[in-house]
């Protein structure tokens, strides 16, 4: 059995539409699936490596993929995405940009930090709903990814 604090994806967004959609466009790809919701880049940073209110979980025990918005409070998405690959603990975590930042500086940076995948959302809720529900499907049925570093 596995850990009750483990979770399959981590959904970083600050916008409460957004995640709500992201939310039932998840739980309908796949009503099984294992969410944490962080809304800024702080909560995020400590659950992923295990800090703060989150010093119980184990690293080990690392998500199929994280969901990352770019423009969140307390820290910036930018940063949370260098710090995840920058540490061999949490390197080969699929991150998935899902931002509203169609900005070329922001894409580059992206990419540059070790980005696996770079999605701007779309603005119709429709399309935002079947972009996420696409995205649980590839990254949590689909891709195979090495275990990280323990």
């Amino acid at each position: 059995m596995s850990d009750p604090n483990s979770v399959d994806l981590v959904l970083v967004e600050d916008n409460p539409q957004d995640l709500e959609l992201a939310l039932l466009a998840l739980k309908q790809a796949s009503p099984s699936l294992r969410i944490h919701v962080a809304r800024d880049g702080a909560e995020a940073v400590e659950f992923i490596f295990c800090e703060g209110p989150y010093t119980g979980r184990l690293i080990a025990e690392t998500p199929k993929v994280i969901l990352l918005d770019l423009k969140l409070p307390k820290i910036d998405g930018l940063d949370v995405l260098k710090r995840i690959k920058g540490d061999p603990r949490t390197s080969a975590i699929p991150v998935v940009v899902l931002t509203s930042s169609s900005e070329q500086r922001d894409v580059v940076e992206s990419y540059k930090l070790g980005v696996n995948s770079y999605i701007v959302k779309p603005v119709n809720f429709e399309r935002y709903t079947e972009a996420v529900r696409g995205l649980g499907l590839y990254w949590m049925l689909l891709n195979r990814s090495p275990k990280a570093a323990h």
